[in-house]
């Protein structure tokens, strides 16, 4: 629905991955088949760091803050994309927009905060392995979670206040499948150098502070590593990084294309959302399940447990 030059834009309308009906379909079976997974996946890991009393440690409660961040992260996108899959009329409300935007920033934003504090986790556990205990204790671990929800809360403010106090006076057509801050700065009937300017700030604080943080960490972890003279230790060592490694880079790649890179197409950009929004909140479950014994040493006991030969 086309509004006119003097008419406040009150809703939107989403124009989505493709306008092909066939195309529609195999989407929506894909998408629907990956809610189910990272659903089902991170429930399933959240539930086993309850019962397992030997998940009970810093690593793994910080894991599940990662797990609830991404069920609620895909929980915003990917139910709404799929109702849309089957509508004519892909419309959304500015008001149910703005609180899109908002919810997805949040968990997007906690989502970066964890991942660099767990990269210090593993940083103390390497490097200070005598002093661990002392260092990551409940309550420092209790506040750096705390204050990973708390920077995804104040920055998603700041970017989403900087979005929608623009005027939408003109198109209303959102060339994207859900409201994210880049594809609704393009239709502001006014200047949007001062909002980009302070999204790209706040990009800063929440990617790329932490991203060099996580290399700082990793930088002392390999440097820590290399000096083992064990090689059981050092395999070790690496294969408690490596679920980690492999989850930031997958999220904070597509992240960084879409936020602090120079203007890219409207598909590349719609493609990196995909991967972060959609894919990284799948990925990671089955990454930490499949490349952690402790995980897979929970899982067999519960369902042992429960389904006994």
């Amino acid at each position: 629905m086309k509004q006119t030059n003097q008419t406040q834009v009150t809703e939107f309308l989403l124009l989505g991955l493709s306008d092909d009906p066939y195309t529609q379909q195999l989407l929506f079976i894909l998408f629907l088949g990956i809610y189910l997974i990272t659903v089902f996946g991170n429930l399933l890991l959240m539930s086993l760091v309850y019962v397992d009393s030997l998940l009970h440690t810093p690593m793994y409660f910080f894991l599940c803050n990662l797990s609830l961040a991404d069920l609620c992260f895909s929980t915003n996108i990917i139910p709404q994309a799929l109702v849309h899959l089957l509508s004519r009329k892909k419309i959304i409300s500015f008001t149910r927009c703005a609180a899109q935007l908002l919810l997805f920033l949040i968990f997007g934003c906690t989502q970066c905060a964890l991942l660099a504090v767990m990269s210090y986790d593993r940083y103390v556990s390497i490097c200070n392995p005598l002093h661990y205990p002392s260092i990551m204790t409940w309550r420092v671990c209790v506040q750096l979670a705390a204050g990973s929800w708390t920077s995804g809360v104040l920055v998603s403010v700041v970017d989403t206040t900087f979005t929608l106090k623009l005027p939408y006076r003109g198109s209303n057509s959102v060339a994207h499948f859900f409201c994210e801050a880049p594809a609704l700065l393009i239709l502001a009937s006014t200047d949007t150098r001062t909002s980009e300017m302070a999204i790209f700030l706040m990009g800063v604080m929440i990617l790329l502070i932490p991203v060099s943080l996580i290399l700082v960490s990793y930088g002392c972890i390999i440097v820590t590593v290399v000096k083992m003279k064990s090689a059981a230790g050092r395999l070790k060592a690496f294969s408690t990084c490596g679920s980690h490694l492999i989850v930031v880079i997958f999220f904070y790649g597509s992240a960084i294309i879409t936020y602090m890179t120079p203007k890219s197409s409207k598909e590349q950009e719609k493609l990196s959302s995909v991967f972060y929004a959609m894919v990284t909140p799948m990925l990671n479950p089955l990454i930490y399940s499949l490349r952690n014994k402790d995980v897979k040493g929970a899982l067999r006991k519960v369902a042992t447990r429960n389904f006994p030969c």
